[in-house]
């Protein structure tokens, strides 16, 4: 049975992608947003293939994959499929389910009207892929 919407918005509230919502912008995300359950080792998004939609992890782990290498593990709170669903382009990753894995899933679509509905949450994206831009530009200066 999905969880009810103030559930799906108190786990959306405690994701660092959505960590400056108000209740408008938390309300149409728990309203877009269905939970869907992964067994383990099941890829939940393939590298090179174009997104569908985010992913919030509400239990379990998973690993990302790039070039067959283990580049990074996300846990309960933590979040995969941004990139994709704001800019159409092929994932730059595998996520595969370490174990059993609960998530909330928004599809790109949904996503696309929330943000055009709601720009506080466009906002809220953009400033976490900014901010991680900038970390990666400040690691990486020559």
């Amino acid at each position: 049975m999905p969880p009810e919407a103030s559930s799906r918005e108190v786990l959306i509230a405690a994701c660092p992608l959505f960590r400056d919502l108000d209740a408008a912008g938390l309300t149409a995300m728990g309203g877009a947003a269905v939970e869907v359950d992964f067994p383990a080792e099941r890829v939940i998004a393939r590298e090179g293939e174009v997104g569908s939609g985010l992913f919030i992890l509400a239990a379990g782990a998973v690993r990302v994959v790039r070039d067959g290498v283990v580049v990074a593990r996300l846990g309960p709170g933590e979040f995969f499929g941004e990139l994709s669903v704001l800019d159409g382009a092929p994932r730059n990753a595998s996520v595969i389910a370490d174990g059993p894995v609960s998530c909330l899933a928004l599809a790109t679509w949904d996503a696309e009207r929330v943000m055009r509905e709601q720009p506080g949450v466009a906002l809220a994206v953009l400033r976490v892929v900014v901010a991680r831009l900038r970390g990666v530009t400040q690691d990486h200066r020559v």
